[in-house]
């Protein structure tokens, strides 16, 4: 998934996760309150809510901030209402975005969505205008001492996934995906060989990427930054394709 990695291996490379830090833990308190309010308050009998937690546990939330938001979202004193809503448009060059928020009004988030796509060079478009460049699929990732690449493939393939990427470095991953209908399975199956994933979630994968060079990197970049700024935007996907050149001069 060349574009949203590669947006993550920029902004890491721009230090820009502790800035984050605050609005991160906003997102992922609304999704847990949101998935408690649509299914059962107990992780286990959940899955859309273990995926939730386990993004808590990963970016070091307190169990009891975790509780808290559980809490929020069921129950008879429920107070979290949120609309999930995907919006779908093209960035600068002609790049597919596919951004989905968490909003409890859908006039303010659009408004938002719209003038950031208009600020940096983008159009936003109807709904399914984009999404089938993309296929929905499971995402499961997992540290690299979990095993070898090769170990992980086995692995992966025997629990029913589709695709196993492998990265390198610190920062590296084992990145397997699954098709939608298998993914409780395939999680469950994961869980077993390889242990507790750090995310283990549904998202846009896109089938083609589209290369961006020049003016075209910075505006692209700025516009997906802005849009994942935004308190409502739980998550932007797209599918452009950047040089290691272009790559490093934007992380300059």
């Amino acid at each position: 998934m060349a574009g949203h990695s590669q947006f993550k291996n920029i902004m890491h490379r721009k230090g820009r996760q502790d800035a984050q830090r605050a609005k991160i833990f906003t997102k992922i308190i609304r999704e847990i309150t949101t998935a408690a309010r649509l299914g059962a308050p107990d992780p286990a009998a959940n899955p859309r809510l273990r995926a939730a937690v386990i993004a808590a546990r990963e970016n070091n939330m307190t169990r009891d901030t975790i509780d808290r938001a559980i809490k929020r979202g069921s129950g008879p004193d429920a107070d979290a209402n949120y609309d999930e809503i995907r919006y779908e448009g093209y960035g600068p060059g002609g790049v597919a975005v596919i951004v989905e928020a968490l909003t409890n009004n859908r006039n303010r988030t659009a408004g938002e969505v719209r003038s950031a796509f208009s600020k940096y060079g983008g159009n936003l478009g109807e709904t399914n205008s984009v999404s089938f460049m993309f296929d929905r699929m499971g995402e499961f990732r997992f540290p690299l001492k979990a095993g070898t690449a090769d170990e992980v493939m086995e692995k992966a393939i025997d629990a029913g996934a589709d695709d196993v990427v492998s990265g390198e470095g610190e920062e590296g991953v084992h990145e397997i995906y699954c098709g939608q209908e298998s993914f409780i399975a395939v999680r469950e199956a994961l869980e077993k060989s390889l242990g507790q994933p750090s995310s283990a979630k549904l998202m846009w994968r896109p089938k083609t990427t589209a290369p961006v060079d020049g003016d075209g990197v910075e505006a692209l970049m700025t516009l997906i930054s802005t849009l994942e700024d935004n308190d409502d935007v739980q998550n932007v996907y797209a599918n452009f394709e950047v040089s290691d050149d272009a790559l490093a001069k934007f992380a300059a």
